[in-house]
């Protein structure tokens, strides 16, 4: 057996024994929800599990975003809120036109109960500086 078989046995198995449980949507959600939900989260513990799921492939579920937000609201934590739906907005990629919308109305009810401002009413949509385009005069 050459160096490569040996290589290729060790991946083969090291791939095999990877297969595990696959966590359904349904407790995907619930788990994040759950952590963002716990009373002595704080402002370290907030931002690391926005970082872990932001980095999925995926728009959170508004039960998850309302979460967030409370969180945010327990720590006194404004500005994290704020750009944090900055995040979720920019999740939506091409469909943002769709999804955004969708969840405004979803989490809206949360926002106006917390006093959070989207970052369109806050004027963040539109550069402060910016000049305009030629094009446009």
């Amino acid at each position: 057996m050459d160096n490569l078989e040996k290589l290729n046995s060790l991946v083969v198995t090291a791939v095999r024994c990877a297969h595990g449980h696959q966590e359904s949507e349904a407790e995907f959600d619930n788990r994040y929800e759950r952590f963002f939900n716990n009373s002595k989260i704080d402002g370290w513990e907030i931002r690391k599990g926005i970082n872990d799921l932001h980095g999925y492939d995926l728009v959170p579920e508004p039960k998850i975003i309302v979460a967030i937000l409370k969180a945010c609201r327990r720590v006194n934590d404004y500005a994290l809120a704020v750009r944090y739906l900055e995040a979720v907005k920019d999740k939506c990629g091409p469909n943002v036109g769709k999804i955004w919308p969708y969840l405004l109305k979803e989490i809206g009810p949360t926002l106006k109960d917390l006093g959070v401002l989207t970052p369109e009413e806050m004027g963040y949509d539109k550069p402060e500086l910016a000049l305009k385009d030629v094009h446009d005069m």
